[in-house]
């Protein structure tokens, strides 16, 4: 299956949707007949200035419905449990406040919506070297949201992140070696834009495998600090693992136990 076939198995086609963070890539673009509303930090025309400096296809850009601005998704759009599905790839790992941010989608879905996310496999992209993210730290940024990266996630990021054989993104298969993306001038300078200037840095937030993921959202369900639980789930693929949430859903199978010894596992083999 390709990544398109696997993000959009579980959405009900013929229903009104919210894509979040499409960019130049749209997995259900209106042009296609998808109904759907389009969400991002800025305006398309602000959209395609960035991917032209990134030589990203400014063409598949579609028009921005919703700009984020700080609020909730709900007061942004006016509106909850309007749409029969949510799409957000590489969106999740990007956010300040996890739980929030599931908590927002659940805000804007039906009983039965569906969020569908593409997520980043950590042993297969850039932040290879970095920590899994743990529950601890997943909790409390939602007990004290923000709305920007902190310096220490800046300095974690700008230390640690990495190409393999040139690509900051590869497969299982990859055989590069490893070089440093960013100087430890680069670090210093991410870290005085954080705390001294409040600079917003489009870093990753949150790191997964593809069970570490798995068990956050267990654990965060039994706590009860979300609702959502797995609807479905699909191994990484390339850089990325697949995995749709709903009300629906069910716990993964296996104990806790299991599931932790899998993440040991996962990180074992990488």
């Amino acid at each position: 299956m390709t990544r398109e076939e696997i993000i959009l198995s579980h959405i009900k086609r013929d229903g009104l949707g919210l894509e979040i963070g499409a960019g130049c890539a749209p997995v259900a673009p209106k042009k296609q007949g998808f109904r759907v509303h389009v969400l991002d930090y800025c305006d398309k025309k602000a959209l395609i200035e960035k991917y032209r400096r990134h030589e990203g296809n400014i063409e598949n850009i579609e028009e921005v419905d919703f700009v984020w601005d700080g609020r909730s998704y709900t007061e942004l759009i006016g509106r909850r449990h309007i749409y029969d599905w949510i799409i957000g790839s590489h969106v999740l790992e990007h956010t300040t406040d996890l739980i929030g941010f599931l908590n927002d989608c659940d805000s804007l879905l039906k009983k039965d919506g569906v969020l569908s996310l593409a997520v980043p496999d950590k042993r297969y992209c850039f932040d290879r070297f970095r920590p899994l993210s743990g529950i601890g730290r997943v909790i409390d940024a939602a007990r004290n949201p923000q709305k920007i990266h902190s310096a220490g996630i800046a300095a974690e990021y700008f230390l640690t992140v990495v190409s393999k054989g040139g690509r900051i993104a590869w497969d299982a298969k990859e055989k590069g070696e490893f070089e440093f993306v960013h100087s430890l001038e680069q670090a210093k300078q991410a870290i005085r834009d954080v705390a001294e200037r409040g600079s917003y840095l489009d870093v990753h937030e949150w790191c997964f495998t593809p069970t570490s993921f798995r068990l956050m959202m267990h654990d965060l369900f039994e706590l009860g600090f979300i609702q959502l639980k797995e609807l479905a789930f699909h191994p990484s693929q390339g850089s990325e693992f697949y995995i749709a949430l709903s009300r629906a859903g069910v716990l993964p199978p296996g104990t806790r136990l299991d599931l932790l010894q899998e993440v040991l596992r996962e990180q074992s083999v990488a």
